[in-house]
């Protein structure tokens, strides 16, 4: 062999060698870019090829895909009473998918390996695939209670609803709301300028109040400062009687801690269930001083604080705050400091108060079938967290009845219910009018639900109607009773 066809050769042997790295390279480096890759129209026209699953909830369809008349879009996903479910099932855009909608999105196309034998038979049989259809844990019922009380309020907001005893979402509700139908049409044009029309809104309608933004919990934060003094002493009691003066100087400052109004906390000396009836806050600002920082702080984890949750969407974490002075303690104490929770958080709370101390993780997605109604996965209950004893729970409870049956949320009474609750109102940092809290759960003896409750800026005017009391309570208890009539 002359050394002309060599170098030939060679030069072949490299170019196939590049070729073969080239190919290499793009379907096992590049290929998931590629693939997601916004210019690759084949991937856009595929998304509407395959029959997505339906997102189900007590039997209601609250999101499907129908067939249309279109040659490049064989689906297209439909929403009814979309502002209701928004925050629950999201939207299913040309090039992205929200909440329910993208964490379940290989399972409701049907690209999941949990489907593989359900695609083997189907191409076996000459069936076109579809999607899983996904059932979620929201009652319908009690989903439209809390959006209809909401929504009256005229106010922004957030409610969700837990079944104790499983932690299963009842209710999850996100005030303003928005069409998942206008940002899951097929039209990018349409799609893409609507979608930043919402997301710069003033009023944030794309935020899942419920779970993505934290807030300060205000008096309704009390609850966890009650445990952790009832839990630090275990002969304590609701009839314990602690220090409550009209102010509390804050040590190491020159300002004192009032109580709401500036009013006076009984004579002074007062029981625990009396403190908790009326929100006062000095008592909780010296509970706060003594137990110290890692007492409070300690109790707080105990009950989901800090916790990675996802239900399956991921919640923002709620904390109790970093660890100050003593003066910010006591003002942590009372949900006024850096303390910033969830909703959900705050209905976790109640629950594990509710649940005899044990807070259950809460959960969405109750049941996954394949196409011919075969189970894929079903949810599992699960134990969150041990936040209190038994015995501590059970204080806790009887407390919180007496709250609304003589103190702050006497406007959650439910006839022929024992209800409990709490009651807040927490001041901002933004000059705006404070936000109305209210946790709950009922009935008191055997609970059915645990929620939680906030109205931002809902205490806009001076007096009880503007407290949590007046304005969150009366919603927490339509929600209450959406459940217990059933």
């Amino acid at each position: 062999m002359n050394s002309t066809i060599k170098r030939t050769a060679v030069a072949c042997l490299a170019m196939f060698a590049l070729l073969m790295v080239n190919v290499n390279y793009l379907q096992a480096v590049r290929a998931e870019g590629l693939s997601t890759d916004a210019r690759n129209t084949r991937n856009f026209y595929d998304r509407y090829a395959v029959e997505r699953g339906r997102i189900t909830a007590g039997g209601k369809v609250i999101a499907q895909s129908v067939e249309t008349d279109s040659t490049q879009f064989r689906f297209v996903r439909k929403y009814p009473e979309g502002e209701l479910y928004a925050h629950v099932t999201g939207f299913f855009s040309p090039e992205s998918a929200s909440a329910i909608e993208g964490t379940q999105n290989k399972l409701l196309d049907g690209s999941s390996a949990d489907l593989l034998l359900r695609r083997s038979i189907d191409l076996f049989t000459g069936e076109p695939t579809k999607g899983a259809n996904v059932e979620v844990t929201i009652d319908p019922k009690v989903q439209k209670a809390a959006y209809d009380a909401l929504r009256q309020s005229g106010k922004r907001g957030a409610v969700v609803a837990l079944e104790p005893k499983t932690g299963a979402i009842l209710a999850m509700v996100s005030l303003p709301t928005y069409d998942p139908a206008e940002l899951s049409l097929t039209d990018k044009s349409k799609v893409f300028p609507r979608y930043d029309e919402l997301a710069k809104q003033k009023n944030q309608p794309l935020l899942n109040r419920t779970i993505d933004r934290t807030y300060p919990p205000g008096s309704t934060f009390k609850v966890v400062t009650m445990a952790a003094y009832l839990e630090d002493d275990t002969s304590r009691g609701p009839q314990t009687t602690v220090e409550a003066p009209q102010r509390l100087p804050l040590p190491n400052t020159n300002i004192s801690l009032p109580n709401y109004g500036g009013a006076a906390c009984g004579s002074g000396q007062v029981t625990l269930v009396f403190a908790l009836e009326r929100s006062c806050n000095t008592p909780f600002g010296k509970m706060g001083i003594d137990l110290g920082y890692d007492k409070v702080q300690e109790q707080s984890v105990k009950f989901g604080m800090g916790e990675q949750v996802a239900i399956p969407m991921p919640v923002a974490q709620s904390d109790f705050g970093p660890r100050e002075d003593e003066a910010a303690v006591a003002m942590a104490s009372i949900g006024q400091r850096s303390n910033q929770m969830t909703p959900l958080q705050m209905a976790m709370i109640s629950a594990g108060i509710a649940n005899e101390g044990t807070v259950m993780k809460p959960y969405l997605v109750k049941k996954v079938t394949d196409a011919q109604g075969d189970s894929i996965e079903e949810a599992e209950q699960e134990e969150l967290s041990e936040a209190v004893s038994t015995e501590t729970a059970a204080k806790l409870r009887d407390m919180m009845v007496s709250v609304v049956s003589n103190g702050t949320a006497n406007r959650a009474q439910v006839p022929g219910v024992q209800v409990a609750g709490k009651t807040g109102t927490a001041e901002t940092s933004d000059n705006q009018p404070p936000h109305a809290w209210f946790i709950s759960f009922a009935p008191a003896e055997d609970p059915k639900v645990a929620l939680a409750v906030i109205v931002e800026s809902g205490a806009a005017n001076v007096g009880a109607e503007a407290t949590g009391g007046g304005t969150a309570a009366p919603i927490g208890k339509a929600v209450m009773e959406a459940v217990l009539n059933k």
